[in-house]
């Protein structure tokens, strides 16, 4: 059984790879181009507010089940489990009314920070803070 869980904390880190190398190609996101070309002073892109939206929940959602997969197979534990994806929809919750204030703005708050915002939108960053944390909290509940 350890191998299995293992395997599919495997197939959880791939399938986290696969959103990030076909993003050009799931994902509706102008802005892709537009932060990789910034430093070549492109023009802010013309976009559709619906898809851009839609596509990144649905992003969301991948990055969502894949980190759940990790972290139930790493702990399995349900609970733990729930836990980490309601902290990672709770990030996401704050960052993305964040990240599309600074679209509508076209970014006039700052490019790092837009940029640094999108980062937590469109990347599981909370899924690097949940597994040391789960770590350390099962460590503590097996000394007790």
């Amino acid at each position: 059984m350890k191998i299995l869980s293992w395997f599919l904390v495997v197939i959880g880190i791939f399938g986290l790879i696969s959103v990030r190398m076909l993003e050009d190609k799931l994902f509706y996101d102008p802005f892709l181009t537009y932060f990789h070309e910034a430093v070549k002073n492109i023009d802010f892109p013309s976009f559709d507010w619906g898809k851009l939206i839609l596509g990144h929940i649905f992003r969301f959602v991948l990055n969502l089940l894949f980190s759940c997969l990790i972290i139930q197979c790493l702990f399995k534990n349900t609970e733990w489990t729930i836990q980490g994806a309601v902290l990672i929809a709770i990030v996401f919750a704050i960052t993305f009314p964040i990240y599309l204030y600074c679209i509508y703005t076209q970014f006039e708050i700052g490019y790092l920070f837009s940029f640094y915002i999108r980062r937590f939108v469109i990347q599981p960053l909370v899924l690097l803070l949940i597994v040391p944390l789960f770590y350390y909290r099962k460590q503590t509940v097996m000394k007790n």
